[in-house]
């Protein structure tokens, strides 16, 4: 029998248990090779690939800020401590914490021209690495994964 390519590149000599098992490690070992790139841009930067995702939610605002709980609800991937999260960012002067005249209780996280300016520096390099990591695929291809990979997290 034949090894599959992910058999191959984990130099295991006996084939996967299941069908599921072998997708789930696919999917696992391609979204580790596809971030690493990411990564270490937002390295250079000096954040990190959650601190950019907040940054670009807030930027979506157009000036208004978001709650913490809201914006932990839009993110990517899940944050256990989006406080701290925040903190490392307003240390970093990418965002400040705000208040609503409305109800002084709400405290809003809204971008800074700073954090602004980060993300305009780092608009570019990213459509790059969209590219380099995916432009091989077609657009048909691409839309196919996106389906499949929707249909993976949505189970009967």
């Amino acid at each position: 029998m034949r090894q599959s390519v992910l058999q191959t590149e984990l130099r295991k000599k006996k084939p996967f248990d299941t069908a599921e098992e072998e997708a789930l490690l696919n999917l696992v070992r391609t979204a580790e090779m596809a971030a690493g790139p990411f990564e270490r841009l937002f390295a250079e930067q000096g954040i990190s690939g959650p601190q950019y995702n907040v940054l670009r939610i807030l930027r979506g605002q157009g000036g208004r800020g978001l709650p913490c709980h809201e914006i932990s609800a839009q993110m990517v991937s899940r944050m256990p401590d989006m406080t701290r999260l925040v903190d490392r960012l307003e240390g970093a002067g990418f965002v400040q914490r705000c208040r609503t005249s409305d109800d002084r209780r709400v405290v809003l996280i809204c971008i800074t021209e700073e954090g602004l300016a980060l993300l305009k520096r780092l608009d570019a390099p990213l459509r790059a690495l969209h590219k380099q990591v995916l432009g091989h695929m077609t657009r048909t291809e691409l839309a196919e994964l996106s389906r499949l990979l929707v249909k993976a997290r949505m189970p009967p």
